[in-house]
């Protein structure tokens, strides 16, 4: 009997519901078709993500500044949709069948994109700017709903998915050994890479499609990406072990925060000695180490130390009645929070990628010998540095800083988000010098009211791509496996999900800062910075120093959290 419990997986099961097995289920086999479903998905969304502020306003017709709102939209639901999948993981799902349904949600918003873009009369009349018997009508009706049906069905998908796969691949690896938790680090760092390699098909060849072929191209070939990664995903079926839904961690988190409000009411007159030996008798139930806690303690710890009134022998309500153990998972969580919180300003500095430096981009010279470039394939530049960087770092990087620093993780999660914050304050500021360069050239050459492409290489925008995308890498992958290896396990799935929905609100807090910009600026000058058709009448040097500014305040604010945070997780090297 000895023998047969090390060999099963404590709280997890296989595809068919049994007990998942060791050295049969999950390991890096698993974890590999995990990668490959990745580099498919993620080709899938930015194929079209990264072209459709053009799509947007070349053949719906919207103004560059509100193509580039319904854009930021789209992407930040998307990404915040992404807290519902890992939540649905968590609660009563698996990671297995949440990917497998969102899988289909999205397939079926990229038909509804595909059927739209081949039938001319499902979108607006084609229309020339400045040629009066040709006029602009931004599409409306049927015709929107058709198209924002699409989109957002393609976000909800996107956003289940996103919640699920990157836990589903952590998942696979033994963390109670060094060994597993090395091999964990690699997997997200290689999840990086295959998301990037998935965003390398799709910013170039994808985004080519769409420009020289038309938009039911692009579509079509996503279509088919979503559409083949299912049967791959289920090919890893056999090999995958797959955690046992522990009930909704929302109604933990609610539940504690409710209990030390009331009990704090209703024992305010008691004497301090009688809470004190009411914590001390909680019982706690007995759970690995390597799971929810490090170890079982019989009073809650000190931090945070308000969350410590839930623990009650007489609780003001008897349905409220918390656990140790659940207080401490809660106060695990609320401290990942300011950390979170922190790369939402870098993922504001990234909207502005799919957005205004397309537009840059697309107003510049585009040509590389008798090549013409789509301006939506610049990302390249970021994502070719990126997959580069992705291996050097985690075959050289980090095994010469665990010599260096006698430590398991070598770079700290913390040191590497703060690298990537650092980075995004350096890439605002490239990208103003870029943009009064490029406004420098519209001027001396006289085309501000022109359609035709300025004479400066739009290699001088790659420059902001580089070290925003840089930027990217240290931050998701960071934060990706910051959340999982310190929240607990019943609400990892969820936790993920923390470094999407940062990228969410991202988006949102882009779209709200053009728009305040754009208020502020239109009162006090007449003329907001970021608003018209034209692209050389903005003021996009201003606003890219105002997010740089914004972004050092960001980050001497993430200094004082990330240097008062204390690991749950850290083990020493061995």
């Amino acid at each position: 009997m000895e023998i047969d419990n090390q060999s099963n997986w404590d709280s997890y099961v296989d595809w068919k519901n049994r007990p998942a097995i060791n050295n049969r289920h999950g390991g890096l086999v698993a974890a590999s078709f995990v990668l490959g479903v990745e580099v498919l998905e993620n080709l899938a969304f930015l194929a079209n993500a990264s072209n459709l502020v053009l799509y947007m306003s070349e053949y719906m017709h919207f103004s560059p500044s509100t193509s580039a709102i319904s854009v930021t939209n789209f992407m930040g639901t998307a990404f915040l949709l992404a807290l519902l999948g890992g939540f649905l993981s968590d609660a009563f799902f698996t990671t297995y069948y949440i990917y497998l349904i969102s899988a289909l949600i999205e397939f079926l918003g990229l038909v509804i994109l595909t059927i739209q873009a081949r039938s001319s009369s499902l979108m607006p009349r084609k229309c020339e700017l400045g040629v009066p018997n040709m006029p602009c009508e931004q599409v409306h009706g049927a015709q929107a709903a058709m198209l924002f049906i699409g989109l957002y069905l393609v976000a909800l998908g996107v956003g289940g998915i996103k919640g699920s796969l990157p836990p589903h691949g952590a998942e696979q690896f033994d963390e109670s050994t060094p060994r597993g938790r090395k091999h964990r680090s690699t997997f997200f760092n290689y999840f990086v890479f295959c998301l990037s390699f998935g965003a390398l098909i799709a910013v170039t060849f994808v985004v080519w499609m769409e420009d020289n072929k038309g938009w039911q191209w692009g579509f079509g070939i996503a279509t088919l990406a979503i559409f083949l990664s299912i049967p791959i995903f289920l090919a890893g079926s056999p090999f995958y072990r797959n955690k046992i839904p522990r009930g909704s961690p929302l109604t933990t988190i609610s539940k504690v925060i409710i209990a030390a409000l009331l009990n704090s009411s209703a024992s305010s007159s008691k004497n301090s000695s009688t809470v004190i030996a009411s914590m001390t008798s909680s019982p706690s139930p007995p759970i690995p180490a390597s799971k929810d806690v490090e170890s079982i303690e019989t009073a809650p710890s000190s931090s945070l130390s308000f969350l410590n009134r839930a623990v009650s022998d007489t609780p003001a309500c008897g349905v409220l009645k918390c656990t140790v153990q659940q207080v401490e998972e809660v106060k695990i969580v609320m401290k990942l929070l300011p950390i979170f919180a922190c790369t939402i300003m870098l993922n504001c500095c990234l909207a502005q990628l799919n957005t205004f430096s397309v537009h840059q981009a697309a107003s510049m010279n585009t040509k590389v010998g008798s090549l013409k470039v789509p301006p939506a394939s610049l990302p390249v530049f970021p994502v070719v540095f990126i997959m580069i960087l992705a291996p050097v770092y985690d075959h050289f990087i980090i095994p010469f800083a665990r010599r260096v620093t006698k430590t398991e993780m070598g770079i700290s999660h913390l040191q590497r988000i703060g690298i990537g914050l650092f980075l995004s304050i350096v890439a605002m500021a490239i990208a103003a010098l870029v943009e009064i360069k490029r406004k420098g050239v519209v001027t001396d050459s006289g085309l501000i009211d022109s359609a035709k492409p300025l004479p400066i290489t739009f290699f001088w925008i790659a420059f902001q791509y580089l070290f925003l995308g840089s930027a990217d890498l240290f931050v998701l992958a960071g934060l990706l496996e910051f959340c999982f290896s310190e929240a607990p396990v019943s609400m990892r799935s969820l936790a993920t999900s923390l470094s999407w929905a940062s990228l969410a609100i991202g988006y949102y807090l882009s779209s709200v800062i053009v728009s305040i910009v754009n208020r502020v600026t239109g009162i006090s000058t007449n003329k907001p910075w970021l608003a018209g058709r034209n692209l050389n009448h903005y003021h996009l040097d201003r606003f890219y120093w105002l997010m740089c500014i914004l972004s050092a305040l960001n980050f001497m604010h993430y200094l004082f959290w990330a240097t008062k945070y204390k690991y749950a997780s850290v083990k020493s090297s061995k």
